[in-house]
């Protein structure tokens, strides 16, 4: 299944950033001006120009291979909108990667209010296949959230308010796709279910549990 090969490179990418060996190059932050002094809400394609032209800088050939909200105490992540985006960058040229995040939170446990970005790391092989053109993301995490409630997704809301919603945006190199999985739960080991949209098109691709 797509979301259990998602979930496989999502695990894969964590053990590598708890045991890769770090390049020594200088983080990049950059501040956002919040709106108030609570937190402040994105959907995914409010930060992505900003984290691409972010992971641009370091290296010009950078391209994205990943991207995941986070569900806290700030936003359920329902209506495809959340405090805490992270998109994963690799660069060719310099065989390595690294992660940008978009944070709107002031929770000690999120990344710091604006955007920061990881100090660059080897990449495992499998990441080129996984990397993507910007063009191909069309539809927005809102957008996608919208059509999961029509297929499935709507009960789990009425069964519980504060459902935690999840979105991972990848890569499907087979199917030559960008998709959204849009998990409602807290992770892909702890959810209710799971729909599939295309991330161009914004057609509904699968569902389950």
């Amino acid at each position: 299944m797509r979301s259990l090969r998602y979930f496989f490179v999502l695990l894969l990418l964590t053990t590598l950033f708890g045991c890769s060996t770090i390049t020594e190059t200088p983080p990049v932050r950059t501040s956002i001006t919040p709106t108030s002094k609570g937190p402040t809400l994105y959907t995914a394609k409010g930060c992505f120009s900003s984290m691409l032209n972010l992971a641009q800088r370091w290296s010009p050939d950078a391209m994205p291979f990943h991207m995941e909200s986070e569900a806290n105490a700030d936003a359920t992540g329902q209506d495809g909108k959340a405090t805490v985006w992270r998109a994963f960058f690799a660069s060719r040229s310099r065989g390595t990667m690294k992660t940008v995040s978009c944070s709107g939170s002031r929770l000690p446990t999120s990344p710091a209010l604006g955007f920061s970005d990881t100090p660059e790391m080897a990449y495992p092989a499998n990441v080129p296949a996984a990397i993507f053109d910007p063009v191909s993301f069309q539809t927005d995490s809102d957008k996608a959230y919208a059509v999961t409630l029509e297929h499935g997704g709507a009960p789990f809301i009425k069964k519980d308010p504060q459902q935690p919603v999840v979105y991972l945006l990848d890569w499907d190199a087979k199917r030559k796709q960008l998709l959204w999985s849009v998990i409602y739960g807290k992770s892909q080991t702890d959810r209710q279910g799971f729909c599939v949209v295309d991330a161009k098109t914004g057609a509904f691709t699968s569902a389950g549990k």
